[in-house]
């Protein structure tokens, strides 16, 4: 069985309506708006000074997601809602996708939409609305939300063997950081385009004392353990998002073509060791929760698929401690084994 968090607070930069205006079409000089007020074939362009905004958000009440405290936009406690995911094209052909959110307070009534791109884009460049996507916009964050590894990933085993993530199977037993061997429960891919948020983050072998090159998803979270606290952050032990290592060196942010991203999951929040170094798997709330099956989620005796609460979810670092470019060298140093 498993059950839940309130814990995890991410952070999404987005751009406030009013950013994203209407050039050319039926709803000419409007911001982008909820689904139900957009029409295909209007041309959208970003406002050149337009200032994107660090919207924090975590699991609220049923199921939807809550402005966090600290979050840069939003009133804290509002809820936020996923409208629609929107696919944009440019002239040349090329396509970005766009979800909206929507900012409801405690009566119900919107006071914000914000649009956040899952690839950059571009002042003065012509986006042509060309889908509207209601359905699936819960999933598609959820994607944004997974941490994931990329295919050729080794992942340790209770046997100690190095095992390709793309040749693990349900029930495999792995070896976990808090609980021994556990059997995984599943195993998710998905093949996007390596833009935006879906960029991977590429850790070089050594940066972090792995042993090989360890590609994930820019949110997923490592573990590591310092034999003395030299980021100054309260503890020996640490979770750091991965994209808050990147330096252009040793640890690269890397776009273009697609990639194939893997989630694993367990009955409980578990640390894995991958490439020799520890990183979380899965996490289950509201936010990721639409990507898994519904075997999974409605299946006999499975529960809710939601994660408890552990002790390591405490670890965490906030992003200021590790905002300066030598901070995977710090880590790697401090974590010598």
């Amino acid at each position: 069985m498993i059950s839940m968090t309130h814990d995890f607070v991410q952070t999404l930069t987005v751009l406030p309506a009013a950013a994203v205006t209407v050039v050319n079409g039926a709803n000419l000089g409007d911001a982008i708006s909820f689904a139900d007020e957009l029409d295909l074939d209007d041309v959208y362009e970003l406002h050149p000074r337009a200032v994107p905004r660090r919207l924090s958000v975590l699991p609220g009440t049923g199921g939807t997601l809550a402005i966090a405290p600290g979050s840069d936009a939003g009133r804290p406690g509002n809820a936020v809602h996923l409208d629609a995911s929107l696919t944009m094209m440019t002239a040349s052909g090329g396509t970005t996708e766009v979800l909206l959110l929507v900012e409801v307070d405690g009566a119900g009534y919107a006071e914000a939409i914000y649009a956040l791109p899952l690839a950059p884009l571009a002042a003065r460049v012509g986006y042509t609305l060309v889908g509207i996507d209601r359905d699936g916009a819960l999933t598609r964050f959820a994607q944004v939300a997974c941490v994931s590894f990329s295919r050729g990933t080794h992942v340790t085993m209770a046997s100690g063997a190095q095992v390709r993530i793309e040749d693990l199977q349900p029930g495999n037993l792995v070896l976990t950081r808090d609980d021994g061997p556990r059997p995984l429960r599943w195993i998710g891919k998905a093949t996007t385009r390596a833009v935006g948020f879906f960029a991977p983050i590429r850790i070089r072998a050594g940066a972090l004392n792995n042993d090989g090159d360890l590609t994930v998803s820019p949110e997923s979270r490592l573990f590591i353990y310092q034999r003395s606290d030299a980021l100054g952050a309260g503890r020996k032990e640490i979770l750091v998002r991965a994209r808050h290592l990147v330096n252009g060196d040793s640890v690269v942010q890397q776009g273009g073509g697609f990639i194939d991203y893997y989630q694993l999951l367990f009955d409980d929040h578990q640390i894995i060791y991958v490439e020799g170094i520890a990183a979380e798997t899965m996490l289950v709330d509201p936010r990721t929760r639409p990507i898994l099956p519904p075997d999974i989620t409605d299946g006999p005796d499975t529960g809710q698929p939601e994660h408890e609460r552990r002790a390591h979810m405490d670890f965490e670092v906030q992003e200021r401690l590790v905002e300066r470019p030598d901070a995977a060298e710090i880590l790697r140093r401090s974590s010598i084994r």
